[in-house]
């Protein structure tokens, strides 16, 4: 399978979203790497550093483990919006409880800088089961603040919601959207907030116009960028699996849409995610 591979960034960028625990799976007809061979490939096109995600217990167990012997990658920790329903159809109660409590355990590790992705996703979700959702994502919510981490927001098909529930509860000093999905005004309500926008790949799709618009509206402090990895592949390798070594290509596009040099682009993508998810 043929791959297009960017070339190097002018200067270094982090990629503030990717999940390497699932390299072996295989999508679009393809395998991915180990995740050593994955930071080597990222780090040669001048993305150096990685947040890793783990999105259910043994994920976000194994993340950890991943992060503690590689200099290079930080960790989120959380149930994805959709593994919080089927630890309560398979476990109950008690089982969605202990959820809970070990996400809270594990957020409180060094190499943890995040709690989630948490958040909303309607578009795979039964509306009885919104409720789940709504009470998983409140409960990430606390444990973010009682750690004092980032919170990473997973956000589909759910928007006013995900706002709603943020706005209720109290945000967290630091919170992001990943992925970000909204439009110009979405983005120019979160960013009022504080809240920082995260873009993946789909910035580079040509019909993705309201992705285009909102990210000129987002404050030069508030951007970031991620890949999403194995999922969400940029242009020219849209359908094909995905790494950090590829987010070169979003970097140029989000610099092209904003009008600025890709030196530039990356500069603020560095300095945000070292101020949201701390210096490493």
């Amino acid at each position: 399978m043929s791959i297009a591979s960017p070339a190097a960034l002018a200067a270094p960028v982090i990629d503030t979203h990717c999940h390497l625990d699932i390299h072996d799976r295989h999508l679009h007809g393809g395998s991915m790497p180990d995740p050593d061979t994955l930071i080597e490939l990222a780090a040669a096109v001048g993305v150096t550093r990685i947040v890793q995600i783990g999105c259910d217990l043994e994920a976000a167990r194994l993340s950890i483990e991943l992060a503690k012997t590689r200099p290079a990658l930080v960790v989120g920790v959380g149930l994805h919006p959709n593994e919080a329903p089927r630890i309560f159809e398979k476990e109950g109660r008690a089982g969605l409880e202990a959820a809970y409590e070990a996400i809270a355990s594990m957020a409180r590790e060094d190499v943890v800088r995040a709690v989630g992705e948490t958040g909303l996703d309607y578009f795979r979700s039964s509306e009885e089961l919104h409720p789940i959702q709504q009470e998983s994502f409140r409960r990430h919510i606390a444990i973010a603040k009682e750690v004092g981490k980032t919170l990473v927001i997973h956000d589909r098909e759910s928007h006013q919601d995900v706002m709603d529930i943020l706005l209720e509860e109290g945000a967290p000093e630091r919170v992001i959207f990943h992925c970000f999905s909204g439009d110009a005004a979405m983005a120019k309500f979160c960013t009022d907030q504080g809240w920082y926008i995260s873009f993946a790949g789909v910035v580079t799709f040509k019909n993705a116009t309201d992705l285009h618009e909102a990210a000129t509206v987002v404050p030069d402090e508030l951007i970031l960028v991620e890949t999403d990895a194995p999922y969400l592949t940029p242009v020219p390798n849209r359908g094909k699996p995905n790494a950090s070594y590829l987010m070169p290509f979003t970097v140029r596009a989000l610099a092209s849409l904003r009008g600025v040099s890709e030196e530039i682009m990356a500069g603020h993508l560095w300095a945000n995610a070292q101020r949201v998810f701390g210096q490493w």
